[in-house]
């Protein structure tokens, strides 16, 4: 009898577990994103179970754990790019990209850690030199909207002309980094020789160090003068001003009937169409008044008659002659 009624005990709170759980999801499910976020955050804080409950559910998703490097080496393999972020933690896929027709690296890879605290330690140092050249990592999922694409990175990024080409990257990015902090930065290189191109690329992490670099009048670097500017004034592009929709006033063409303007509708039931020949208005008689007939320059003369002659028949062929020999006596000529 005592376990029939713990039974229907257990029965009766299980039934009240799942009702406060279908109506907590009725609550739940209306909110925003925002909202849902402010108030896990605010639970986790609290209770150390849910804070917990959160972490390994976002743990199991690679989303927070796959991170996206870019600015490699041409020459960096895959070994080398896991053994520079190995001292975070355990990685558990690695691999730089490389073109599928030349077999070349791409300049960029990644890396997905086995826990989510790895990521987020990696990420506590975004910025890492891996075979001479200063490489850049955030989260795969933002993609290249990571910290280097600021607002302010027209402003911290550098453009050094001028290099010799013993000059390394690591030398580039020793001999700025006397000016601050560096985020990104290398000697351009040649995919196919490797050979220097004689200028890099230097981006501060604040746009103050930025601008010591470029008055700094010491710019002498592998025993030549270099040159020290923003990236965006070397691209020679003219920067255009955006005029405020506010300030343009749309104004209504008109057009002639037939002609219909594009991407609109012609406020007309139907274009109207045109015929050839087309139908030409006379002209009004009282418009145009004939020319006067031009006066006669010569007077006109009275035809004189002339006597008619009678024409004498020539006759016709040369008139027979008589043969004369010599002192007038006849000259004949014998038979053949």
């Amino acid at each position: 009898m005592e376990d029939l009624k713990k039974r229907k005990m257990e029965e009766m709170g299980n039934n009240d577990q799942l009702s406060t759980q279908e109506e907590l999801r009725s609550l739940l499910d209306p909110l925003a994103k925002s909202q849902l976020v402010d108030l896990l955050s605010r639970l986790g804080s609290q209770y150390p179970s849910i804070a917990e409950e959160i972490k390994s559910i976002a743990s199991s998703d690679p989303v927070h754990r796959k991170l996206f490097v870019r600015g490699l080496a041409w020459n960096t393999t895959s070994e080398t790019l896991c053994a520079a972020f190995r001292m975070h933690g355990e990685i558990e896929e690695g691999a730089v990209i490389y073109d599928k027709a030349t077999g070349k690296s791409r300049g960029y890879g990644f890396i997905t850690y086995k826990h989510m605290e790895s990521a987020h330690s990696a990420l506590r140092a975004p910025s890492k030199l891996i075979d001479g050249r200063m490489a850049v990592c955030n989260l795969a999922c933002e993609g290249l909207t990571g910290a280097s694409t600021t607002p302010d990175l027209a402003q911290r990024k550098l453009y050094i002309g001028g290099l010799s080409p013993d000059v390394t990257s690591e030398m580039l990015l020793n001999y700025f980094g006397r000016h601050g902090e560096i985020e990104e930065g290398s000697v351009a290189y040649d995919k196919d020789t490797n050979e220097s191109r004689g200028f890099g690329f230097v981006t501060y992490k604040t746009t103050e160090a930025a601008k010591k670099a470029i008055d700094d009048p010491q710019k002498i670097l592998g025993g030549r003068t270099i040159i020290v500017k923003l990236a965006d004034t070397h691209k020679g592009k003219p920067v255009q001003t955006q005029v405020p929709a506010a300030a343009v006033v749309p104004l209504a063409m008109p057009m002639a009937p037939g002609y219909p303007q594009l991407g609109k509708a012609h406020p007309s039931a139907a274009p109207a169409g045109y015929a050839y020949p087309q139908p030409v208005a006379p002209y009004q008689a009282s418009s145009y008044s004939s020319p006067a007939a031009a006066p006669t320059p010569y007077p006109s003369q009275s035809t004189i008659a002339y006597a008619s002659i009678a024409a004498k028949k020539d006759p016709q062929g040369i008139p027979p002659t008589t043969p004369m020999g010599m002192s007038g006596y006849p000259y004949y000529i014998g038979k053949q």
